[in-house]
């Protein structure tokens, strides 16, 4: 079948990585794709009429949307009632990512453990509820904010400052609802699974890294990097994730009657007291993918048509007891304002040793791999284990130059200190 991917980061390199390398696949088409991808066509995520348009005259056979805005516009509504095959959920259902407040009410219908949480719809408000209850706090801005809605505030100052930033237009119109959210403590894990409205298949386990720099400083990012398996998920957390999270969500769609087939990416908080969701994506997460597509070694083809035609419960995925570590590589000053046009070297050599340099923010200027976002390249290694494969990614990555990378250098180091 001929198959295409939307979007153009790490996630979307990584999934055609994985897709190439099924059986059931003619052609891979990625739009817009990136200069680490082929085969890509020039039509941007955000015009959902010219997608179907390519997809009905290219017989696509199974789209797999990557990244959320496209899911929350309605890409999905479309392309079904064209009776295109595609992977993700409707644009009501997407509004577990699309809206935090929608996420939350939808949690505490169902008995899915999260944090308490209040919503303002303005900053007199919330700033009155702050000055109550104080910090540690969490601010949330409500909408889609590319992964940078969330400040984790530990002082009043910074809690003022983040919601007079949010209700300022910092997050444009994400940030006219915000949640005020009890900060929870732990370690995180991110549990990614496929749903197709009647089963659920978790994926393997896997641990993000949000803030910019080494011992988990810094501001929040898109993710500096990823790995998996997570060892803090142990057989028993997986069956109290699996009670506690996965079976009342899926139970929690069919109630709701949301139209879910596509990939629910849960966010956890391991308290104390447990697991707890942080949040909620519609959609592989980024860069957690590029760790876990390094593992399966199932077609994952046949897994996504599955899970568009509902017959997940036919399917059954088989993983690589290795371990895979991504390390992200990017622009000077990420995430903040950063440069671009900077000539990238070194990219053949990081390959040759058996890594897979994902590409998120690249271009080509003058013949030559240029950088063209905040975060560059997904550097992704396997190894015997969490150490092995840390040790291999780095290798990789200290082949790899241009004039203001940055990255972390402490990837994994919580599975390294277990």
């Amino acid at each position: 079948m001929n198959v295409l991917i939307i979007g153009g980061g790490g996630r979307e390199h990584a999934l055609a990585w994985k897709i190439r390398q099924s059986s059931l696949v003619d052609q891979l088409y990625c739009a817009p794709g990136n200069p680490g991808m082929r085969d890509v066509i020039a039509v941007p995520e955000s015009d959902l009429q010219a997608l179907a348009d390519f997809a009905e005259k290219n017989a696509i056979g199974l789209t797999m949307v990557g990244p959320e805005a496209p899911l929350c516009a309605g890409i999905v509504d479309l392309f079904r009632a064209r009776g295109l095959r595609i992977v993700g959920p409707d644009r009501h259902a997407a509004q577990l990512e699309g809206s935090k407040s929608f996420a939350k009410d939808f949690m505490r219908r169902h008995g899915i453990p999260t944090a308490d949480a209040t919503t303002f719809d303005n900053e007199a408000g919330a700033l009155a509820y702050l000055r109550r209850h104080g910090a540690p706090i969490v601010i949330k801005a409500d909408g889609l904010a590319a992964g940078k809605g969330v400040i984790v505030a530990m002082t009043m100052a910074e809690a003022e400052e983040a919601l007079r930033s949010c209700f300022g237009g910092a997050f444009g119109q994400a940030g006219n609802r915000v949640l005020l959210e009890e900060c929870l403590f732990g370690e995180e894990a991110s549990i990614l699974a496929l749903c197709d409205g009647k089963s659920i298949i978790p994926l393997a386990s896997s641990q993000d890294h949000k803030r910019a720099l080494d011992g988990d400083l810094g501001p929040n990012t898109g993710g500096m990097g990823a790995y998996s398996p997570a060892p803090i998920v142990t057989d028993e957390l997986w069956q109290e994730i699996d009670r506690l999270v996965l079976q009342p969500f899926l139970s929690g769609c069919r109630r709701d009657a949301l139209n879910f087939r596509g990939v629910i990416y849960a966010g956890l908080m391991l308290t104390a007291k447990g697991p707890k969701v942080l949040e909620f994506n519609v959609r592989f997460g980024d860069p957690e993918t590029q760790a876990i597509l390094m593992r399966l070694d199932s077609d994952l083809v046949e897994a996504l048509v599955a899970t568009a035609d509902q017959c997940l419960a036919d399917i059954r995925l088989c993983w690589s007891p290795k371990a895979a570590v991504c390390v992200v590589m990017a622009a000077r000053g990420y995430p903040g304002s950063y440069a671009k046009g900077a000539a990238i070297s070194g990219l053949g050599d990081a390959e040759a040793g058996g890594a897979v340099v994902f590409h998120a923010g690249t271009a080509v200027k003058d013949g030559r791999m240029v950088t063209a976002g905040g975060r560059v390249l997904g550097v992704t290694a396997l190894g015997d284990d969490i150490a092995a494969a840390v040790a291999n990614a780095y290798d990789a990555v200290a082949k790899i130059s241009w004039d203001g990378a940055q990255f972390r250098r402490d990837i994994a180091h919580r599975a390294l200190g277990k």
